[in-house]
This record gives structure tokens, sequence and C-alpha cells, in this order.
């Protein structure tokens, strides 16, 4: 299926791309194509892929990590860089993730990369490799795992590990805490002291202090507010019997006020009434 893909975007990109034959085992029969071709964008419009350093490859299976591809086109010259993307993207340059555990993204299926030479021209050496039959990108010092090896060293990977998480979440809360030190102390430094218009920033200081910064004050701070909507959604289904109510008192205070005017005009007529 990646094949097929590689060829619909060969055909629709011209004869600027080169198909590269690989093997992943020595016993595979037929080759993967991988299909390569110069990175052109203009000048400072991909800040990490630059032009005439960078090649794009085509089709490169989930399998094919970066240290694959940099062992596979090191000889055309020295590889400073491989970027896999699921798709093509601007080449804005990315964060480096410090995290072992968090912010990352698996990618599946077949994918693009962003292989960046030291010099121009090891992209067309990498191009010419097109012209050679099959090169092994799978050998036994740098074994490439397929199939149920890969299978079984992901499910491994999946696990983690108590030690080294805790380890990097109190690495990551000592400089949260650190840092939100270090602001409290700026702002406690200006408070006070007018800005360049001379305003001066008030902060409310009173009895009741804050609500903590943890998580179970803003899980209780959520709960009164999901009571506070329910009952008021409570209120609003029931409005129209309230109405109904105050409908109802209306007309049995003008019925009682009917019938005290009959009672008074009654009176009169017997000479029985006496308001004091």
């Amino acid at each position: 299926a990646g094949n097929g893909d590689a060829a619909v975007a060969a055909s629709q990109s011209g004869a600027s791309l080169a198909a590269l034959a690989v093997k992943f085992a020595e016993r595979q029969r037929s080759p993967h194509c991988l299909l390569v071709k110069e990175h052109q964008v203009r000048e400072g419009a991909d800040t990490a892929h630059p032009p005439r350093r960078t090649l794009f490859v085509l089709n490169v299976p989930p399998y094919c990590g970066p240290d694959s591809l940099s062992r596979l086109f090191s000889r055309c010259g020295h590889v400073q860089s491989v970027d896999i993307c699921d798709k093509p993207t601007p080449g804005e340059k990315k964060d480096k993730l410090t995290s072992k555990f968090f912010d990352h993204k698996t990618l599946k299926g077949f994918q693009v990369a962003y292989v960046v030479f030291r010099k121009p021209a090891a992209v067309q050496a990498a191009k010419a490799l097109s012209q050679e039959g099959p090169l092994l990108i799978s050998t036994e010092s740098h074994p490439v795992k397929t199939g149920i090896s890969k299978w079984i060293a992901s499910y491994e990977a999946s696990i983690v590990d108590p030690k080294e998480l805790k380890a990097e979440v109190d690495a990551y809360m000592q400089d949260y805490d650190k840092k939100m030190a270090e602001e409290e102390a700026k702002a406690a430094k200006e408070e006070g002291v007018p800005d360049e218009e001379g305003w001066v920033k008030v902060t409310r200081k009173g009895r009741k202090p804050g609500l903590p910064r943890t998580e179970a004050a803003n899980l209780r701070v959520l709960e009164k507010e999901k009571q506070k909507r329910a009952r008021k959604e409570l209120l609003n289904f029931y409005a129209w019997q309230h109405r109904e109510a105050k409908r109802e008192h209306i007309a049995q205070l003008r019925k009682k006020f009917e019938e005290d005017k009959q009672r008074i005009a009654l009176m009169r007529a017997q000479r029985k009434f006496r308001p004091y």
C-alpha cells in the first residue's frame, strides 16, 4: 500500500523524485522504494530544513526510524539531522523534547522525512543512489526490528519505570516551584512602585486568603460551580410552576376582595357597619 501511494505521489510530482530501492533484511525478496528529491523552498521559508542541503524522503515505513535513515545516507556525506513527520509541514524549528514520558506523539503508517546534510553535494550523491541496487538498511550490528519483534519492543518500551517517572516529575515540580517563587518575589518587589505612566498596581489583601493552588481545591471549586449551575437550571425548569402559583394567588386575592366589598355593602345596608 505504501509503494502504491508513493507511485501516485511520484506521478504527480514529475521526474524530480528518484526511486531508491532498499531492503530491511537479506532474505527479503522484493525491495522497498523510498522516493527522494531535493527539498526546494524559498529562502527563509523553512528554517529547520535549509534548501540545497535537505533531502526530502517519501514512503518511509513506520519501522524505519531516524537512526536507520541517518546510517543509510551517511555514505553520501555527513548527516546533520533527520526529521520524520506524518505529512509534509512548514519547517519551523521545534523545541527539543526533554521529557521521556510526556509530549510524545506516536506516528502511524507511512511517513515523510527531511534529511539535512552538512554540504549540498551530499544531496546529489543521495539522489544518485537510485542507480545502484537495493541497499541494505538492517545489519547485524544495527538491526531494524519489524513484525512481531517490533511489537514486542514497542510493548516493552511502553512500560513506565516508576523511579524514572518520579524523578522526572520531582525535577519538574522543583523547577515550577522555583519559577513561582521568582515571580512572587518580583511581584512583591514591584508592589507599590508606579509604572512609566504613574499608575500603581493595587492587589487585594484581605482577611480571607485565596484558595491554595492544589488539585483538591480546584476540584472543590469546580464541584461548587457545577452544583450552582444545576440549581439554577432546576429553578429555570420549574419557572412556569412559579408563574402559575402567582397567578392563582392573585386570583384568590381578587376573589376575597370582591367578597369583602359585598359584605361591607351588606353591613352598610343593615346599618351595622362599625369601622372603628
